[in-house]
């Protein structure tokens, strides 16, 4: 494939994971808000437990039963959070959803509108 050309299942793996990419810069993007917020000063890094929250987020969009066709978790049927940490990041969105508009415009328009795409029902296991 010297010449440039894509092998044939390129860009249908690409847009697999695309949305839950997407989410995951979102959730990134709204934990470096909160943080720098409320815990410190801009331009350092995490602290360590927005650090923690943050692989945990990761965590769970890597494992979504519902994969591609993951929808966002506020219209989840499955909630794969412990209960502690959805309140975590319940609290974060809260804070920085808002200012999202602001700052990172085009994933909070995306956000808004996965939102509205229809929540995929979970098939039972045989």
């Amino acid at each position: 494939m010297a010449d440039g050309a894509s092998v044939p299942g390129d860009a249908a793996q690409r847009t697999k994971f695309e949305r839950r990419a997407r989410e995951f810069r979102t959730i990134v993007a709204m934990l470096r808000m909160y943080c720098r917020a409320h815990h410190g000063p801009k331009g350092a890094p995490l602290c360590a437990d927005c650090t923690a929250l943050h692989d945990y987020a990761r965590r769970r969009l890597e494992r979504c039963v519902f994969g591609a066709a993951k929808p966002t978790c506020a219209n989840c049927a499955v909630h794969c959070y412990k209960a502690v940490m959805r309140e975590r990041v319940r609290r974060v969105m809260r804070w920085a959803g808002p200012r999202m508009i602001w700052r990172h415009p085009v994933l909070a328009v995306w956000h808004v509108l996965d939102g509205r795409r229809p929540t995929p029902t979970l098939q039972r296991r045989r």
